[in-house]
């Protein structure tokens, strides 16, 4: 019997306190650490990468120790993220650990392994195989802020409709999702200088 090599780690990602779910299902390259992680986590929600980041791992922090170090208290030591690797993790589907983005609105994403995987070619990118609803805009606030600008947005008689509107790009469906386009960003999700669209895309007219 031919064993084949286990090679990557099919994911789900989901932002946390958030209902009905915002996540996103990924295929990683196992080689892949957990800084390319972040880039891959960013693509798949089209975050900004503007703010800063950090993995909790069983209750150890890892991202980029220079910043977070200099940001964080004494107890609050964080490790280099590109010195973990997905390969690292025990091979056991079911380990969930967090990924926070932007320490100001605090979007915890819970990273869950479902799987670990065997293809017959090493896959040289990752992908996203599917997920479901928009990502709340950058800098909105937070769990609570997003829960606002969505009762905003959805009552044309409020104050700040017309204002928040033309914020948000003149458009926001949170139940927006297009597979395509998404699996598109992930797989260049660590190509440089990468451009992030900065609202979401405006249905076609029929």
């Amino acid at each position: 019997m031919t064993y084949r090599q286990l090679n990557a780690a099919q994911l789900r990602v989901t932002i946390t306190d958030i209902e009905p779910p915002i996540w996103r299902q990924l295929i990683v390259p196992l080689t892949w650490d957990l800084g390319m992680l972040h880039l891959v986590i960013q693509a798949a929600f089209n975050w900004w990468n503007s703010h800063l980041h950090e993995f909790q791992i069983g209750g150890l922090s890892y991202g980029d120790p220079d910043v977070i170090n200099e940001f964080g208290s004494e107890e609050h030591r964080a490790f280099s993220e590109n010195e973990v690797r997905l390969c690292d993790f025990r091979r056991e589907p079911g380990l969930m650990f967090i990924y926070n983005y932007d320490f100001g609105d605090n979007w915890n994403h819970l990273v869950e392994i479902e799987d670990f995987l065997a293809f017959d070619l090493v896959p040289r990118f990752a992908t996203c195989i599917a997920g479901a609803r928009a990502r709340p805009p950058e800098d909105v606030g937070g769990v609570s802020g997003y829960e606002n600008f969505l009762a905003v947005m959805a009552d044309p008689t409020h104050e700040d409709h017309r204002s928040t509107k033309t914020w948000a790009g003149g458009y926001f469906d949170p139940e927006w999702f297009d597979l395509a386009l998404v699996d598109n960003d992930v797989k260049k999700a660590l190509k440089q200088n990468v451009r992030r669209r900065l609202h979401q895309p405006k249905p076609k007219r029929p």
